[in-house]
């Protein structure tokens, strides 16, 4: 797997970068060589951040992890992703690297039941066009974490969401 690092006013030494290396080789049983992770280090209120993002076929892992310690940070990223790709395993299966279940055993893990996904609500909306601040307020004042709309500039679908830290997130449709 080939891993992007990028550090946002954090210096990252070569222990980081080795344990990261070694970590990241955990990942190389579900996916083949040219797969790729971005790592972003960052550093707020005196807690290290680490951010794991891995793009293959259309599909995005991702774990962010604030710890006071850089390493366990990594370690905890990669057992994130880890967690979530066994926790899905039947799905995911047909998308991965093929035999990636079967490389290794599953030592420490229990067997999750796979959960039956169901849909218990279907709802219709009507989307107005608006600009993202106009979404950000109707999204408060209907107290959800997220509301779609569509854009007054170019009028395709955009979505607005709440992220953890308190701001605001777009995601925009191309």
């Amino acid at each position: 797997m080939k891993s992007n690092i990028v550090a946002r006013k954090y210096e990252v030494t070569p222990d980081i970068k080795s344990r990261l290396e070694k970590k990241l080789a955990k990942l190389d049983k579900f996916f083949p060589e040219e797969t790729s992770a971005t790592v972003t280090f960052s550093s707020k209120r005196g807690r290290d951040n680490v951010e794991i993002t891995i793009f293959y076929k259309s599909m995005t892992y991702r774990a962010e992890v604030y710890e006071t310690d850089v390493i366990s940070g990594i370690d905890k990223a990669v057992d994130i992703i880890e967690r979530q790709i066994r926790k899905n395993r039947t799905k995911l299966e047909k998308r991965l690297r093929d035999n990636a279940f079967e490389q290794a055993p599953d030592e420490g893990y229990e067997d999750i039941a796979e959960e039956k996904i169901t849909i218990s609500r279907n709802k219709r909306i009507e989307v107005v066009p608006m600009s993202a601040e106009e979404a950000v307020l109707q999204m408060n004042l209907t107290s959800h974490d997220f509301f779609v709309y569509k854009n007054d500039k170019d009028a395709k679908i955009n979505i607005v969401y709440k992220r953890y830290d308190g701001g605001y997130g777009l995601l925009e449709v191309e």
